[in-house]
């Protein structure tokens, strides 16, 4: 069908890459109705899928937004209706999570086939029903959507799943009923072509994570994207996960969408998760990096003779604890953050959470406790020691581990009346809405009339920008993870130490405040 006589030299991946250029014509764009030429990253892609050594059962590429997607699709669909991939008498198809995205793969290779002499002839376009047919081959090629009708009793030989970062939560009925149907066949084929998704929990993402570690090296796996600690405003980054940029994807388009998300914190997950391909939730920042970031102002170093209050975040067994302090100078909260994990297997977490803990803990901006888990009386020691040394009013605390905290608080030297009583040193704080969402309005504030200065300590730094808000209806707001792997631990220590500074009232204006310190400090 459109025959491409194949040398014997030539392996399958570059038959069909031959065959694509020879009989294929680009359906849209600045390259409309020109023959098809595929670009080096795409015949990568082609000969990883078609030369596969073990053979490919699926493959998934992934990659931003505008990078020729649709018609690569259309492209693979052609090569296995009516191209050297095809198989007498089989169903394909192209799924899609909406009937406006199933038509559009489905249009694309219509107009491909109506451009292209060597396939009008052969191959029926019936535009009523979003179908294509071979009758020489008996091929049969149909468009589907998850929100019409499903593919329950079809038997496809080569399926491409597209956009199936759309699917939320690990379950879709159609990607299922198509996949299961393709056991009747030998080798069947199903390629996905999507963006990421949003969370690690989503179909997609448990796809990309299973192909990653290896499993079955029948999967074929491509992912551009760009590293989460990645400057997402950069073009250097945006130039990297993108390999049609500068060629068919218009950079200046995505340039401007930058720009709106770089001024508009709303944008900016949605700008990672299309035009980098990160796996972003598409939640609201707590603040703005740019926001946090003005308040990186050096805080005192030393806090003695300053009222201190804090907020201790106490992990499970071997997460991240955090200790937050906070002391007024001058109107202004000077934030001291503590941050404790496991000394045992911490260049192993840093590898899981993508972020260098190993370098922090050498660096002295994390401390390292003995063994796999925290090390409660290590950091009821750190507590006494600080309770020693500065004046501290109240520690809020997130009393969800305080019983396993609390007697060793007691043997490092802390009274029953500090721990329990009206009034103690240790004040137990929710983490639900009702409790938090006070904290952080008086956290936000501060932050926006620039009354912290944080110093841009790179753990605390980490957890405010992995931090997002969740609102109720009645408008509560608490913290949650930007991402799975994402700590935030330090953020909400944090929020607790300004709700609980928020009972310290300023003494009076005269002789001032910096006065007021000094002559504290001079004793």
């Amino acid at each position: 069908m459109g025959a491409v006589t194949r040398p014997d030299a030539e392996t399958r991946a570059e038959h069909n890459i031959r065959w694509i250029e020879t009989v294929c014509y680009v359906p849209e764009g600045r390259d409309a109705r020109r023959p098809v030429r595929l670009r080096d990253w795409q015949k990568r892609e082609l000969i990883r899928i078609y030369d596969n050594p073990h053979g490919t059962r699926q493959a998934i590429l992934s990659f931003p937004r505008k990078n020729g997607k649709t018609a690569l699709i259309a492209f693979l669909l052609l090569l296995h209706l009516c191209g050297p991939e095809a198989k007498i008498n089989s169903q394909l198809y192209s799924s899609a999570q909406s009937k406006e995205q199933a038509a559009l793969v489905f249009k694309l290779a219509a107009r491909i086939v109506r451009m292209s002499p060597e396939l009008r002839p052969v191959v029926v376009v019936r535009d009523t029903v979003k179908e294509l047919a071979c009758p020489e081959l008996g091929t049969l090629y149909a468009a589907l959507s998850a929100d019409k009708s499903t593919a329950h009793g079809k038997s496809p030989i080569f399926a491409v799943h597209d956009e199936l970062g759309q699917v939320k939560g690990p379950v879709s009925e159609l990607y299922d009923a198509v996949e299961t149907g393709m056991g009747a066949h030998e080798q069947p084929l199903s390629i996905i072509i999507s963006t990421q998704a949003p969370t690690d929990n989503d179909l997609l993402s448990r796809l990309i994570d299973a192909a990653g570690r290896g499993e079955d090296p029948r999967t074929v796996l491509s992912v551009y994207a760009a590293p989460m600690d990645a400057d997402p405003f950069s073009e250097d980054t945006l130039q990297a996960c993108n390999p049609a940029w500068g060629d068919f994807l218009n950079k200046d388009e995505v340039l401007r969408t930058r720009d709106l998300a770089r001024s508009l914190p709303s944008q900016e997950a949605a700008f990672r998760n299309l035009h980098l391909n990160q796996r972003v939730e598409p939640s609201a920042p707590f603040v703005s990096r740019a926001v946090w970031e003005a308040c990186a102002t050096p805080g005192v170093e030393d806090l003695r003779g300053l009222p201190v209050f804090g907020g201790l975040d106490l992990s499970e067994v071997s997460d991240l604890t955090a200790l937050v302090l906070v002391a007024p100078v001058s109107g202004v909260w000077h934030v001291r953050p503590t941050f404790w994990l496991p000394g045992d297997g911490l260049a192993e977490k840093a590898r899981a959470d993508r972020v260098p803990y190993d370098i922090w803990a050498r660096e002295g901006a994390l401390q390292t406790t003995p063994g796999r888990t925290v090390d409660y009386a290590f950091v009821a020691d750190h507590l006494a020691a600080l309770f020693d040394r500065y004046d501290v009013r109240k520690i809020a605390f997130d009393r969800w581990n305080w019983r396993h905290l609390r007697p060793w608080l007691a043997r490092a030297g802390f009274r029953d009346d500090q721990l329990d009583d009206e009034g103690a040193l240790f004040e137990p704080m929710g983490q639900g809405m009702q409790s938090m969402s006070p904290a952080l309005r008086s956290l936000e504030a501060a932050i926006l009339n620039r009354q912290i200065a944080h110093g841009g300590h790179p753990v605390l730094n980490m957890c405010m920008n992995n931090a997002v808000v969740q609102s109720d209806p009645a408008g509560n707001r608490k913290l949650n993870k930007r991402q799975a792997r994402g700590r935030i631990d330090g953020a909400v220590a944090l929020a607790m130490a300004m709700s609980v500074a928020g009972t310290w009232e300023a003494p009076p204006a005269s002789p001032g405040l910096d006065d007021y310190f000094a002559s504290l400090r001079s004793g």
